[in-house]
């Protein structure tokens, strides 16, 4: 699936949810759903920043696309971060540059989160679109 795909395909999970009591659960088990990032990829260097709980993003070239592992010492941040891996992680560096996150507004999450995580999403997006654009440099 493409990036537009996947999105909608979010959105659409997002949509059977009442309220954001619920939706806010559902985010936090896509959290818990993601795989263990081994403690060797838990660097300073991996630390997301601009993120108020530590959020270690390790990406991955494999042939023509970027894997995306990450975790984090928040919930909520945790489930946040897999929201990026499920939409961004396998496509190419092209793909990934010029996916409109601004998409993922249409979830409603940056008006229900606190201003401190509404911003971590951004600093979430600009560090994998960095390494997108650092993988296509080295093509």
């Amino acid at each position: 699936m493409n990036y537009e795909e996947r999105l909608q395909e979010l959105l659409d999970e997002l949509d059977l949810f009442e309220d954001w009591t619920e939706r806010y659960e559902y985010i936090i088990s896509l959290g818990k759903k993601l795989a263990p990032l081994d403690d060797v990829y838990k660097t300073d260097d991996a630390l997301i920043k601009g993120c108020q709980s530590r959020v270690w993003l390790h990406t991955e070239p494999k042939g023509d696309i970027l894997l995306l592992s990450a975790d984090s010492d928040s919930l909520i941040t945790k489930g946040l971060i897999a929201i990026f891996i499920r939409l961004l992680s396998g496509l190419t560096p092209s793909e990934i540059i010029a996916a409109d996150m601004s998409g993922l507004d249409k979830t409603g999450l940056k008006d229900h989160l606190a201003p401190t995580r509404a911003n971590a999403l951004n600093s979430m997006s600009g560090q994998i679109k960095q390494a997108a654009a650092q993988m296509l440099s080295c093509q």
